[in-house]
C-alpha cells in the first residue's frame, strides 16, 4: 500500500479522523544560549586570532639596557557559516477545498519547530565532539584536551582520567581552571559560571550544587560547591553523550554562536503544479576561539 501524506488524505478518511498527533509538542526553552555567547556576524566567516601579550618582567641590573618583548600572533581559528533550508507545499487541491488555512498554519508551525530543533542539535554537537580529535580548534586540538599547546608549555582543560559526575570530579575541573595561564604563562583569573549536564545527570548535579552538606560523605563535610556556579546547573536535552559534563567559565571570546542570517520564512507559487511553496532559510555557525571557556570530562 502506498504511503499516505497529509496533503493527499481522502475525504472519507478525514471524516473518520478526529485527532492528528506527532506534528508538534511542547518545547524546551532555548538551551543553545546556555552553551554559547550569541553574536551577530556580517561576513562569510569569522576568524579568532590569539595575541600572546608579554612575559614576566626580567630583572634589570644597573647600567644594563632594558629588554624588549614583542606581542605576537598566536593560534588562529576560522568559523565558516553554514546555510540551512527546508520547506513544504500546499497543493492546489488543498487550497480549492479551503484547507489552506488549516494545513498552511499547521505546517508552518512544524517548519519553525524543525528550524529551532536543528539549531539546538547543531549547538550541542560541538560539546558532543569536545573530546574527539577529529574536530579541532586553532591549536589543532579538540575543545577539551590534556595538552593544549602554548608558548609557555601545554595546558589542560580535561582531566587526565575521565570521571563521571561527582563532587571530586567537579572540584578537579575547577582546580584546572584556577591554574589557568595565558600563552606566555601569566596567571589569569577564570571563574566557573555554570555546570552543564545530560538529563541523566541532572538530579545528581542538583544534589551536588544545592546540598548544604556533601551528600556523598558520611562525615557531614561542608559542601564547598554549594552555590559555586553563579549561573547554576544547566541541563541540555540535546547532548548525546550521557555521562560527559562541562563547566563554562567567564573566559572572553571563547564559546561563540554567530548568527549570519536569522531564520527567514517566505512563500512562492509553482506555475506548473499551482502548488504553494513555503520555505525557511537560516545561516549560522558555532564553535570556539579560546578553549579556556570550557572545562570538561568525557565520563568514566
Amino acid at each position: 500500500m502506498a504511503a499516505i501524506t497529509t496533503g493527499s488524505i481522502p475525504k472519507a478518511m478525514k471524516l473518520g479522523t478526529k485527532y492528528w498527533f506527532g506534528r508538534q509538542y511542547n518545547e524546551h526553552s532555548p538551551e543553545y544560549t546556555d552553551l554559547f555567547d550569541v553574536d551577530s556576524s556580517s561576513d562569510g566567516w569569522e576568524d579568532f586570532v590569539e595575541l600572546t601579550g608579554f612575559g614576566l618582567v626580567p630583572v634589570k641590573d644597573q647600567g644594563d639596557a632594558t629588554r624588549f618583548d614583542a606581542e605576537a600572533q598566536g593560534v588562529t581559528h576560522r568559523l565558516t557559516h553554514v546555510a540551512y533550508g527546508l520547506g513544504f507545499m500546499v497543493t492546489r487541491e488543498e487550497r480549492d477545498d479551503n484547507k489552506y488555512a488549516i494545513v498552511g498554519k499547521r505546517r508552518s508551525k512544524a517548519l519553525a519547530y524543525s528550524f529551532r530543533q536543528t539549531k539546538e542539535n547543531v549547538a550541542a554537537l560541538v560539546y558532543d565532539r569536545a573530546f574527539n580529535s577529529t574536530y579541532t580548534g586553532g591549536d589543532d586540538k579538540e575543545l577539551c584536551a590534556e595538552d593544549h599547546d602554548c608558548i609557555a608549555g601545554s595546558q589542560a582543560n580535561e582531566m587526565s582520567a575521565g570521571a563521571d559526575l561527582s563532587p571530586a570530579a567537579v572540584e578537579d575541573l575547577c582546580i584546572l581552571a584556577m591554574k589557568a595561564v595565558n600563552s606566555k604563562g601569566l596567571k589569569i583569573a577564570l571563574r566557573p559560571q555554570s555546570l552543564h549536564v545530560h538529563p541523566n545527570d541532572y538530579f545528581e548535579a542538583r544534589r551536588l550544587y544545592e546540598s548544604t552538606l556533601q551528600y556523598d560523605d558520611a562525615n557531614n563535610a561542608k559542601n564547598v560547591l554549594k552555590g559555586y556556579f553563579p549561573k547554576g546547573v544547566k541541563v541540555n536535552h540535546y547532548f548525546s553523550d550521557t555521562d560527559a559534563f562541562f563547566i563554562r567559565t567567564d573566559c572572553p571570546e571563547a564559546m561563540k554562536f554567530l548568527q549570519r542570517i536569522p531564520v527567514e520564512f517566505g512563500p512562492d507559487n509553482d506555475f506548473n503544479t499551482d502548488n504553494l511553496k513555503f520555505k525557511g532559510y537560516e545561516r549560522y555557525v558555532c564553535g570556539w576561539g579560546d578553549w579556556r571557556g570550557v572545562y570538561g570530562s568525557p565520563g568514566a
